[in-house]
């Protein structure tokens, strides 16, 4: 059943990401703030406002209890192919898991821990935020706030969490 879980929403969210492709006019992915499309991490729902910090906070996510998301309550995971601070996701990895991105040092609220926040450079010079030595991510599969698509999905080399606030992957699979 799992195994059925990752082919549909995989699936899905390949779809959705072809058709944002395919509906631009910008050549960005679909994304309005791309200035390139050699920079399909940039988009516009990944960064703060310019000079602004990105926001974590906490949220309910049904059985998985209590996890990080971003100022707008969308989910942020983890990559197990991260071994450290430094994003391992990039190219069309990053356009199914855009990188949250900040224009400045981030900010907590709820439960997140401001300790824990971090942020690392990107290959493409972007600086993502880190919490607890993880970069974490949102998931294009996700539609709307309190989505969790994308919990225990294995794409691109390895599998992707959400966290709890005390950044630990939240594995109920």
């Amino acid at each position: 059943m799992r195994r059925l879980r990752q082919v549909v929403v995989g699936t899905a969210a390949f779809m959705m990401i072809s058709a944002a492709i395919g509906c631009s006019d910008n050549g960005g992915g679909g994304y309005s703030s791309s200035p390139s499309p050699t920079s399909p991490s940039a988009t516009a729902t990944t960064s703060a406002p310019a000079g602004a910090p990105a926001e974590v906070k906490t949220a309910s996510a049904g059985d998985l209890g209590t996890v990080l998301v971003d100022k707008d309550g969308r989910t942020l995971y983890l990559f197990e192919a991260d071994k450290s601070t430094k994003s391992t996701c990039n190219g069309a990895c990053a356009t199914a898991w855009p990188p949250l991105l900040t224009s400045g040092k981030p900010s907590s609220s709820g439960s997140a821990k401001s300790a824990l926040l971090g942020m690392s450079k990107r290959d493409d010079g972007k600086t993502q935020v880190t919490y607890h030595g993880h970069p974490v991510y949102l998931y294009a599969g996700d539609s709307k706030p309190g989505d969790t698509n994308g919990e225990a999905l294995e794409q691109f080399g390895a599998e992707w969490y959400v966290l709890d606030a005390d950044g630990n992957k939240v594995d109920k699979s």
